[in-house]
């Protein structure tokens, strides 16, 4: 049996829990894998996705000093304490995932010897997170921790030229591109819940319906999506449209706030967090996506699974989902007129809007398969083991 300890910030709502979960549970079916989750707790303005991991019957431990902020005391109270599990757990790979879980969790692992050591950048936090001083010296840390690691996946070819060719982070050599992985039968099978979410939110089909799926936080951009609606009800004063902003977080106060600050309060409905969202994508017209910058949007491959056409900036791994004006539509970062000029061209071309949610839909239905992604591991984790001449413990 291998062996994993898999490390993770927090379980907050996104992409990179449901991630670390599915990995964890299905990881741990067949018995050649022991997959142990370790993360720490989310602030008060997150969202929890600790229900998923119940769901799927992992249990993590919980280590209570690791924080999403930078905060030294906490930071060296959550590395001996990680130092301490793996001591412990005595695991043949430590994989980490995300910015703060990958220094810390990668630190505790090599100081335990661990044969093994592999990181996830999901993402990357050098660009739109933090100052351009923080930047430079988080981009120095993951340089110096890039020395250690055995192998880097990247979750898209894009965020791969970004940590390779552009950052420097590590070789080439040391990096494997490997696409996140979710259980999407319930999105590609979302008529199911045909018009239930429309009609809890009091509305007809005649309603066109434009979503934007997440947490509120500052990178996700929810002001441009506000500000292009408003550019929206200018240009089409009289269109039946209503703005839907599903998700929680820090922000939530702020957009609230700029909303009626901009006067179109009216247009905007704020739902907070729905845990079933694959009736609400089936309820939605055209999913949007803002963000400053963006791993692999778990929103818009659930989106395009549901068959939705979605309108997003092009930045970080977004290119690497959406052909632009095939099966979506992209904009440049900011330029809230583009993008409402997008979300009238699909109001108003009915056939352009159903043939672009096929489109997605074809698009990621199997790249984007949880299945992929545990094969994908799995071959991954056998070649760092031989690679360490722990070949006697590989397994399919």
């Amino acid at each position: 049996m291998v062996k994993v300890l898999r490390i993770i910030t927090r379980l907050n709502i996104g992409g990179p829990a449901i991630h670390t979960v599915l990995l964890s549970s299905e990881l741990n079916k067949n018995g050649s894998y022991k997959d142990v989750l370790v993360c720490g707790r989310i602030s008060v303005s997150e969202g929890d996705m600790s229900y998923l991991a119940r769901e799927k019957g992992v249990y993590p431990i919980v280590v209570e000093d690791l924080i999403r902020d930078i905060s030294p005391a906490k930071d060296m109270k959550a590395l001996i304490g990680l130092y301490s599990i793996i001591k412990k757990e005595k695991p043949d790979i430590v994989h980490t995932h995300t910015a703060k879980a990958g220094t810390l969790g990668r630190i505790a692992a090599i100081l335990a010897r661990v044969p093994v050591k592999v990181h996830t950048f999901h993402g990357h936090i050098f660009d739109g997170y933090f100052s351009p001083l923080k930047a430079r010296l988080f981009l120095m840390i993951e340089r110096f921790l890039g020395l250690f690691t055995d192998k880097v996946i990247t979750v898209s070819d894009r965020i791969k030229g970004d940590i390779v060719a552009n950052l420097g982070v590590v070789k080439s050599s040391k990096t494997a591109v490997i696409p996140l992985g979710f259980e999407l039968d319930r999105f590609l099978n979302c008529e199911i819940a045909k018009g239930s979410f429309r009609k809890h939110l009091g509305f007809s089909d005649e309603t066109f319906l434009v979503g934007i799926v997440g947490r509120l936080v500052p990178i996700k951009n929810h002001k441009m999506f506000l500000d292009a609606a408003k550019y929206f009800r200018q240009k089409r004063p009289d269109a039946n449209v209503k703005f839907i902003v599903v998700g929680n977080g820090e922000s939530e106060f702020s957009i609230k706030e700029y909303a009626a600050q901009i006067g179109i309060q009216q247009d905007i409905i704020f739902t907070g967090w729905v845990d079933e969202l694959a009736s609400v994508y089936e309820s939605l017209d055209v999913v949007g996506l803002t963000s400053l910058n963006e791993g692999t949007p778990v929103s818009i491959i659930e989106a395009m699974a549901s068959a939705k056409p979605v309108v997003a900036t092009a930045v970080g791994g977004v290119e690497d989902l959406i052909r632009d004006g095939e099966n979506g539509f992209l904009v440049k970062s900011g330029d809230f007129a583009a993008f409402a000029e997008r979300l009238i061209s699909l109001m108003e071309d009915k056939i352009l809007c159903r043939n672009m949610g096929i489109c997605g839909r074809v698009s990621v239905s199997n790249i984007y398969s949880k299945e992929r992604l545990v094969s994908d591991i799995k071959r991954l984790y056998n070649e760092c083991l031989a690679a360490k001449g722990i070949s006697a413990r590989m397994v399919s």
